[in-house]
This record gives C-alpha cells, sequence and structure tokens, in this order.
C-alpha cells in the first residue's frame, strides 16, 4: 500500500489553515501545519514533507525568508500562496525557490489539481532510471535525469525542482524554439492564458544561476513572439 503524501501548510489564518487542512486530508494526504516562519523552517528540517505550500505573510518570518533559508537542505516541494495578481509577490517566491505558487483567494479545487500534478511529475521523474551515460552533455554543462543534478565547469549548481525541470525539457530540444504553452504544459500541467509570466521568471533564475548575460543571453535565447531556445553549441 502506497503511503500518503505529506503535505506542511504553513498559514497563520486560522480558518483557512482549518478549511485547507480539511479538504486536502479528505483527499488523501497527510497533514501538518505550521502558523509561523520559525515553526515552519523547524517542522520542514524535522519532517521532510513531500510539499510545503508556504503563504507569503507569516509572523516570525516571511514566506520568502521561510523559502530561500531552507532551499539548501530541503528537496521536497515548494508552493507559495500568493497575493491576487501580485507579481512582485510571484517574481520574489520564484526566485526564493519556490516550484509553484497559488494565487489568493484559494479554490480548493484548483489547489487540488496544483498539488497532484506537481507531485506526479515528481513521482515519475524519481522513478527514471535514466544511465549516467545517457545524461545530457554540452560542452561544460551536464544535465544528469537520474540524479536530477546540474554541473557547469564541474561546479555544482543548485536548482529547485521546478527550474530543474525547465532546464532539461529546454536541453532536451537543443535547437528548438519552445514556446510557453509547450513549457507550461510539460513542466506544470497547466495552460498557457496569455497572461502566466512563470516561464520568464524561472527563464530569468536560470540564466542567473549558469552565468548566462540576462541583457545580451547566449546560452537560452528569448525568439520573441515564439519561445525560449536553447543553444547546445554555447556551453
Amino acid at each position: 500500500m502506497c503511503m500518503s503524501p505529506h503535505i506542511l501548510l504553513v498559514e497563520d489564518d486560522s480558518e483557512l489553515l482549518s478549511l485547507m487542512t480539511d479538504y486536502l486530508s479528505q483527499h488523501d494526504f497527510k497533514i501538518s501545519t505550521a502558523t509561523t516562519g520559525n515553526i515552519a523552517i523547524e517542522k520542514i528540517y524535522q519532517l521532510q514533507p513531500d510539499l510545503v505550500i508556504l503563504d507569503m505573510l507569516l509572523p516570525e518570518k516571511d514566506g520568502f525568508t521561510v523559502c530561500r533559508e531552507v532551499r539548501a537542505n530541503y528537496k521536497g516541494l515548494i508552493m507559495m500562496l500568493t497575493a491576487l495578481e501580485d507579481d512582485i509577490d510571484q517574481v520574489a517566491g520564484l526566485e526564493a525557490g519556490a516550484d509553484d505558487y497559488v494565487i489568493k483567494p484559494i479554490q480548493p479545487r484548483v489547489l487540488l489539481a496544483r498539488i497532484k500534478a506537481l507531485l506526479r511529475r515528481k513521482t515519475e521523474e524519481s522513478q527514471m532510471a535514466v544511465p549516467k551515460k545517457n545524461a545530457l552533455q554540452f560542452g561544460r554543462l551536464e544535465i544528469n535525469s537520474a540524479t536530477r543534478t546540474v554541473t557547469l565547469a564541474s561546479q555544482v549548481i543548485s536548482l529547485t525542482t521546478a527550474e530543474f525541470d525547465l532546464l532539461n525539457l529546454l536541453a532536451q530540444h537543443a535547437g528548438e524554439i519552445l514556446c510557453r504553452e509547450t513549457l507550461l504544459n510539460h513542466t506544470r500541467g497547466i495552460h498557457y492564458d496569455g497572461l502566466d509570466r512563470s516561464i520568464d521568471f524561472k527563464i530569468a533564475n536560470l540564466r542567473k544561476k549558469l552565468g548566462d548575460d540576462a541583457t545580451r543571453p547566449t546560452h537560452i535565447l528569448t525568439v520573441r513572439g515564439q519561445g525560449y531556445l536553447f543553444v547546445a553549441e554555447s556551453w
């Protein structure tokens, strides 16, 4: 019998926390809770949940700080709860190391679908038996799907789950222009509505971590009106 995925809910609004706990428990998730940033950090390290659902505004330490502090030592998934249509929150959450975000006010069925999509992709990827000889190699860059590691000039590059998925997908289609619809569908399981900027934010993070000039990128190119292009020969 498979164990239920373990989710840590971090939210200081007691009514919302109770509603999310009850709803997700009814869908066979194991739920733990935290109401402050400091407690959240303790429980993330102690419990190592499969997924942390993390509110932005918390007592003691906000969600951004919690995400940044735990990211280096926590390899699970982090989903941020952001303010309605607040691009600043969304950018900051992704830059802090979040894998996805859900906009408040929360729609339970949307939240459930996003949780299942994140967990499903991680499960599928962890079960893939890809030998190291099949790791993608581009000059100084190596992307290993089996170990989910990225090295550049023999230095390990720390990426979030979402960032790795995006880079790996682009690299698998090196030399092809991939539109945002394709990238969103394959990495987050959702359709592009013409407004979602999460792919753009993750591309910016990847460029920064991989030493690609944001103003004149040479490794991951923006093709205006079409999408993004991974340049195999540039590494």
